[in-house]
């Protein structure tokens, strides 16, 4: 594959999944797609059955029309293949006793792109189903409508609807042309090192929300600011916007977030990862594919292949 291709898509983009928003409306045809229709099983934890071959879901008709009204439609495929959601709380006890399971993140690296994409749409909606049990504005108790993808204050005198959410934050590779800014946070594994990022604020456009967030965390100015790609992020529910940013001022000043920061001149950066001195994030993720893409800017594409996988 070539790393330079610009249409290359992030993990859990580009879902070819028709979401089918009018079908959430109709009762009659959520029921008529059941029986046939592929159900995704997800825990609160974002764990599925299955193994790394891929995912065990069960089928409508296994569960019973019955356990309809706790499911969530996501959608169909261009062949008309519906796919629901579940939580795992939801199963009659012993439903799936035994039956191996596999964290979603360690699936992603695994399944092909549909499959980790459907179970990652899954658990963001999912997740934030049991976010949105009680109203905002009264604290009565909420009802799940069209087909999970609204929740409704029960209180006929509030009856507020609330609606999946997404947290955006952006991410972003900084480059002085040469080198690349990385840091690291006292939590992450041991040798990781990654690009900054941080969540969107009140009142804040993407571009103002890069600056700030690298001069919070590294202290570095910022000159150039262009968009690179997004990917939707369900750990737990983040849309993640990739940037590329060129720097002002270089001057690092490592502020409360970070444990670390430092600039990685191209060469630098491919030899110590080679030594397993500097570690990168996973390749799911759209930090990862930030930094392949700038050492294939920089040092071609022969650099990025020779490269560990994890």
């Amino acid at each position: 594959m070539d790393r330079s291709e610009p249409s290359l898509r992030n993990h859990f983009a580009g879902l070819a999944l028709d979401r089918a928003e009018l079908t959430r409306l109709s009762p009659d045809a959520l029921r008529a797609l059941w029986p046939s229709a592929h159900v995704a099983i997800v825990d609160f934890e974002g764990h599925a059955p299955g193994d790394d071959a891929g995912p065990r879901w069960l089928r409508g008709a296994d569960l019973g029309e019955a356990m309809l009204d706790a499911a969530s439609f996501l959608g169909h495929t261009s062949g008309e293949a519906a796919w629901f959601a579940l939580p795992a709380e939801c199963l009659p006890p012993g439903r799936l006793a035994g039956a191996p399971h596999i964290g979603l993140r360690r699936a992603a690296a695994q399944w092909p792109g549909f499959l980790s994409g459907v179970f990652a749409y899954a658990k963001a909606l999912l997740l934030w189903q049991s976010r949105a049990r009680h109203c905002g504005a009264c604290g009565a108790a909420t009802e799940l409508v069209r087909a999970g993808h609204c929740a409704r204050c029960r209180n006929p005198d509030c009856a507020l609807q609330q609606f999946p959410r997404t947290d955006a934050a952006i991410i972003v590779l900084v480059s002085d042309g040469d080198r690349a800014l990385l840091g690291r946070q006292r939590s992450w594994p041991e040798r990781r090192w990654s690009t900054l990022a941080g969540f969107v604020e009140p009142g804040e456009s993407l571009e103002d929300a890069v600056r700030r967030e690298v001069g919070e965390e590294a202290g570095v100015t910022l000159d150039r600011v262009h968009y690179h790609s997004s990917q939707p992020w369900p750990f737990p529910g983040a849309l993640m916007v990739g940037f590329r940013a060129t720097v002002d001022d270089p001057t690092i000043r490592v502020g409360d977030e970070l444990e670390d920061a430092r600039w990685f001149a191209a060469g630098e950066l491919v030899t110590a990862i080679g030594a397993d001195e500097v570690r990168l994030p996973p390749p799911i993720s759209v930090s990862r594919r930030l930094i392949e893409d700038w050492l294939v800017q920089t040092l071609g594409a022969a650099a990025v292949e020779r490269l560990p996988a994890g």
